[in-house]
């Protein structure tokens, strides 16, 4: 016997048991950014390797260890996505989508990082975005907020996340932030640990990141960037507060937090939850104004965020929110008999004309009545109907309740498709 092949690690088979909830997720995510008037765009999966480097950052995790990156035939170097503002960025600049225009767009797919995998964490995991890009002023921050808030209570977990807000003001005041953060940890250099020794003179607004302890404990003394600010900086941080205090979303200042891109500026949020066991984020964005003029467009206000639609599905599993999604099919047909076979597709395919978005599922395969109600019952069908040599004669269709104790009755055939929409 050859031998199986396996899945590569990390990479992650999403089953038949499993797809409703995504489904049910990607529902949700459509039908809110629809209430909210964004269109969708759709990116290739692989992009130059450039285009990464220069957006998130070379001293960066995903670049330096994360990205999935090869050289194809022509010897160009080409990386699987690890994230989606990036190519958003390439295609509305490829494209003439950005200058001196407004775009509200959002995409979904799959990216690709090689970290540690572990549970609600893949190398290759699904990503669902929001980027608008051509509005400078706070309230677009309140907008996409407030979108986020809407999945979150679309979903039945509004109770279970928590938005966690900072500003990292523009790159002057950072640049004079970075200059003090650096002399405190250069105060401290004997205590960090490799890791933050390592990006305190590269990426020093990193180490503020760290999840060291020993680090966090030295960090409440740091100076914070908030006293680094100009009054234009923090003129939009407080109008985005006041957004979000009149719409009655509850947040949390974190000076800590500072995002792991390079591109983010002024605005950077997190919604996070502890209901996965330690504190984990779901959701997380922020404003990145420079970042169209930095992959060679004129220079375009942004914003937006990324969720991982894995974290979100085992977010609801944990909650057990996923009992009450719809079975993959309302109503299984079954036909007793050869005799029976092309009736019972006749009504199957009526049924399906008759109500679009009933579930119908016909048995093929034959078998008596045990092997055909058996089939029914794992279908997860709340109904099977019946069509024997008996109903066949009479013109008549048996409809059997397969999740409630109740009668089975006959109906007759002109009067299925109604009796079906009242029972469904």
């Amino acid at each position: 016997m050859a031998k199986q092949i396996q899945a590569i690690r990390g990479m992650n088979d999403i089953l038949p048991s499993q797809s409703p909830i995504w489904q049910k997720v990607e529902a949700v995510i459509r039908a809110s950014v629809s209430a909210y008037g964004y269109s969708e765009i759709r990116t290739p999966i692989v992009e130059s390797t450039d285009l990464f480097k220069r957006s998130i950052g070379e001293v960066t995790d995903i670049v330096e260890k994360e990205m999935y990156t090869f050289a194809d035939r022509n010897g160009d170097s080409l990386t699987l996505r690890p994230e989606g503002t990036a190519s958003t960025v390439r295609a509305g600049n490829e494209h003439g989508l950005l200058y001196n225009q407004e775009q509200r767009l959002w995409y979904t797919g799959p990216m690709f990082r090689h970290e540690r995998p572990q549970k609600g964490r893949y190398r290759q995991f699904h990503q669902f975005g929001v980027e608008v890009y051509g509005i400078a002023s706070a309230d677009i921050d309140a907008e996409v907020l407030m979108l986020s808030n809407r999945l979150w209570e679309e979903l039945g977990i509004k109770e279970h996340v928590e938005l966690e807000l900072n500003t990292l003001g523009d790159a002057e005041e950072r640049a004079k932030y970075r200059d003090a953060l650096i002399a405190f940890l250069e105060q401290h250099k004997d205590k960090l640990d490799e890791d933050s020794q390592r990006r305190m003179y590269s990426n020093p607004l990193r180490v503020l990141d760290t999840k060291n302890p020993e680090i966090q404990a030295i960090l409440v003394d740091a100076p914070e960037l908030m006293d680094y600010l100009g009054e234009e900086s923090k003129a939009h941080f407080n109008t985005l507060c006041e957004l979000l205090d009149a719409v009655g979303i509850q947040y949390k200042v974190n000076p800590r937090l500072v995002r792991g891109l390079d591109y983010y500026n002024r605005t950077v949020f997190e919604w996070v939850t502890t209901s996965l066991g330690s504190q984990g984020t779901v959701l997380a964005g922020g404003r990145y104004d420079g970042l169209v003029g930095q992959l060679g467009g004129k220079d375009s206000p942004a914003v937006g965020f990324a969720m991982g639609l894995e974290r979100i599905v085992l977010l609801l599993e944990t909650l057990e929110l996923t009992k009450d999604i719809a079975p993959e099919v309302d109503v299984y047909v079954t036909a007793m008999g050869e005799q029976c076979v092309a009736e019972a597709f006749k009504i199957a395919q009526e049924l399906r004309q008759a109500h679009p978005s009933l579930k119908v599922m016909s048995h093929c395969g034959g078998g008596n009545f045990k092997k055909q109600m058996k089939r029914a019952d794992k279908s997860g069908a709340k109904f099977a109907l019946i069509i024997g040599e008996n109903e066949l004669n009479n013109n008549q269709v048996a409809i059997k309740p397969l999740r409630e104790k109740t009668e089975q009755q006959l109906v007759a055939r002109e009067a299925l498709a109604s009796q079906i929409a009242e029972l469904i």
